[in-house]
């Protein structure tokens, strides 16, 4: 189990030294011409708070999600030596995938309850296993196969997207573009030598032709049968048109041919259905990438673009065994830096075999819910606002005459200062005060801001707090 984890752990960091979690860059950002994409892309920029789930086989396997069928020489596979073997065991993983505990209600609820406001589900990963009924593969939860198809609940993802509809959550579909088990895109007339076509498209178009319209296919059914999804969120990048590939991505993009699946026809269709949908072909610079995806990282700075940080909980997208999570104290205060850069956070989590989350993620969804339930206002429907961050202090914006600085404490830090420097360009008889007391601050007006004072009630009060949120307006 311990050495399982490990081998994430490496893969994460193999990942990281190739590049694979760099981030769009928003020079290259094209901005949505459609008027209700940018309307409801306006509403998503003041959702900054979502969550991702990652469940499939790997789930019950508790390793990296799909990256073992990959048989590129950094990746590596935790008690293999035959890649073959790995891969057969793992797909076979389906004839005993079982999770009982399923419970999307539970999930929905939990986290509704952190103040997420959407949720992204991944109804297929780079392994090709759906979490959805498809018509175009047996390779799927709710085949007979699949012990869990006798399961009232077995369409997975539909379950999922109705009970986060029903808490208010907006939703969102994963989908990977790249699948490694359909023979349209690994034929198995050959073996995979990479995470690409093992076959020359060129040369066999009428395979290629088959896994564009199989790829169409199955988005179409999660556009059209699964109720209404605001955001299609496309990953797997190296499967894109050969004139997109750039230095962020050339490393890893080495197909020397278009893998392209027709992206104009795929929004056309999905929107057709879903007007205004939100769609996030992500690191593919144009028209059908609505906002960027930073992977595991934040920007350097504030981004004048959309953008939204993925960011796991764990150390793991999926469940891994004994993994590491992050504090509610950590995840509050990336928030904070995120949104004061002007993105959002979708924090990634996953459940395990059994279909049930460990205790700590729903401690971690339930800290940070405590805390935006106090604090939301000065997160939700904000802007962000110079000098975005400096030092412990980070700031945000709900319009002209408010602005919210954010005093992030160190880890170890177990008093609160007796006097804080904020920055503001707000004039006049301002009203400041920490959320949510309504008990004015005495500050003295500096040149670039005030300086507040924090009495010794309060600081007692509030030693401890992730984030302690000031609000200055001269409404």
């Amino acid at each position: 189990m311990l050495s399982r984890f490990f081998t994430f752990l490496i893969i994460n960091i193999l990942l990281l030294i190739n590049g694979t979690y760099s981030q769009s860059g928003a020079e290259t950002y094209v901005w949505p011409t459609d008027k209700l994409v940018l309307q409801n892309l306006k509403k998503w920029q003041g959702y900054k708070f979502g969550v991702l789930i990652h469940f499939g086989l790997y789930s019950k396997l508790g390793t990296v999600e799909s990256w073992g069928l990959c048989p590129e020489d950094w990746v590596t596979r935790d008690g293999y030596d035959n890649y073959c073997k790995y891969a057969d065991d793992y797909r076979n993983t389906r004839f005993n995938f079982n999770p009982e505990k399923f419970n999307p209600v539970k999930w929905a609820k939990a986290i509704a309850g952190a103040g997420a406001k959407y949720l992204i589900f991944t109804t297929k990963h780079h392994d090709g296993f759906c979490m959805f009924d498809s018509r175009f593969t047996d390779f799927k939860v709710s085949d007979r196969s699949c012990p869990f198809y006798y399961n009232t609940g077995s369409n997975i993802a539909k379950e999922v997207f109705e009970a986060g509809r029903g808490e208010g959550l907006a939703i969102g579909a994963y989908f990977s573009k790249p699948d490694w088990t359909t023979p349209f895109f690994w034929w198995p007339n050959y073996p995979p030598k990479d995470r690409n076509p093992n076959y020359d498209i060129t040369k066999y178009p009428e395979r290629w032709k088959r896994y564009v319209g199989y790829t169409q296919s199955q988005l179409a059914e999660l556009t059209s049968y699964y109720g209404k999804i605001d955001i299609l969120w496309l990953d797997g990048c190296w499967v894109r048109p050969l004139s997109t590939i750039n230095k962020q991505v050339e490393e890893f993009c080495k197909y020397p041919y278009d893998l392209d699946i027709d992206m104009k026809t795929v929004a056309a269709n999905a929107r057709s259905k879903q007007p205004g949908m939100l769609i996030v072909d992500r690191w593919v610079q144009g028209p059908y990438e609505d906002y960027l995806t930073p992977e595991q990282k934040t920007p350097d700075k504030a981004l004048e673009v959309p953008w939204e940080s993925c960011i796991s909980l764990g150390n793991a997208w999926g469940w891994v065994p004994n993994d590491h999570y992050k504090t509610g104290k950590e995840v509050i205060q990336l928030l904070v830096k995120i949104v004061a850069k002007g993105g959002n956070l979708l924090l990634g989590i996953g459940p395990d075999g059994s279909g049930e989350f460990d205790s700590v993620v729903y401690q971690r969804l339930s800290e940070v819910g405590q805390w935006l339930h106090v604090n939301g206002e000065a997160i939700y429907e904000t802007s962000p606002v110079a000098p975005y961050q400096e030092g412990k202090i980070a700031y945000t914006a709900k319009n002209e005459n408010v602005i919210y600085a954010f005093y992030l404490p160190d880890k170890e830090e177990n008093q609160l200062p007796d006097q804080l420097l904020i920055k503001t360009t707000l004039k006049g008889n301002l009203q400041v005060s920490v959320i949510p007391e309504a008990k004015p601050l005495s500050y003295t007006p500096v040149s670039g801001g005030i300086r507040v004072q924090l009495p010794p009630g309060l600081r007692k009060k509030r030693n401890g707090d992730p984030a302690l949120v000031i609000k200055i307006s001269n409404k």
